[in-house]
């Protein structure tokens, strides 16, 4: 259940919902408002490639990308964002509740208990960030569903990955733990913040999977 909270700067905040069974990484969260993020599984088996047949050509076989790593930049020229990757872990307490608070900052989140990007990637990526209310953030430009199509980079520590947006969707707060956004996909990216037009009771969900060829 998601539990508005109003900021002295006049900023919704978002409480998320973690899944409890969560193992690996567990929050979510973004702008002004309540994001539900149900905890990632363990048991999801690691994506299968299918061997290439020796007369196929080399360029048939996508590039994927430098060894996962956590990201630490996020560059989206479509949406005007180009900063930096904080972590965020959930306390005991977070978990406990199934709700967490990020900070209240206009920075970019990643999920620790999650997934991260690049080769070897066993699930999603999450980064949340709070849409601001009367104040310019970057996360407020998710809010747009012009992005499908469009491309962002994520920069690690061993390399960069680019993402191409494949949809831009809006959530109930108080249902987003049960999306299947949280369905286990190694190497998507899904970003998470509050929707601009309606910040205390929708988030905004962007997705995006590696780009090809």
């Amino acid at each position: 259940m998601a539990l508005p909270l109003v900021a002295a700067a006049a900023v919704a905040l978002a409480a998320s919902v973690l899944p409890l069974e969560s193992a690996e990484a567990p929050p979510a969260a973004s702008a002004p408002s309540v994001t539900a993020t149900p905890s990632p599984t363990t048991h999801a088996a690691s994506p299968t490639t299918a061997p290439v047949p020796a007369s196929a050509s080399a360029t048939s076989v996508p590039d994927r990308g430098p060894a996962a790593s956590a990201p630490t930049g996020f560059s989206f020229p479509a949406a005007g964002i180009d900063m930096a990757v904080l972590p965020l872990t959930p306390s005991e307490a977070d978990l406990a509740s199934q709700e967490l608070v990020p900070p209240l900052t206009v920075d970019a989140y990643w999920l620790t208990s999650y997934g991260v990007p690049g080769d070897g990637s066993v699930n999603t990526t999450y980064i949340a960030g709070h849409s601001w209310d009367g104040r310019e953030a970057p996360f407020n430009r998710l809010s747009d569903e012009t992005l499908v199509g469009t491309e962002f980079v994520l920069t690690t520590a061993t390399g960069t990955m680019t993402y191409v947006v494949d949809s831009v969707t809006t959530h109930d707060k108080n249902t987003l733990k049960d999306s299947d956004i949280w369905t286990v996909a190694p190497n998507r990216v899904v970003l998470i913040s509050c929707y601009t037009e309606d910040p205390w009771g929708r988030n905004v969900v962007v997705t995006a999977l590696p780009k090809t060829g």
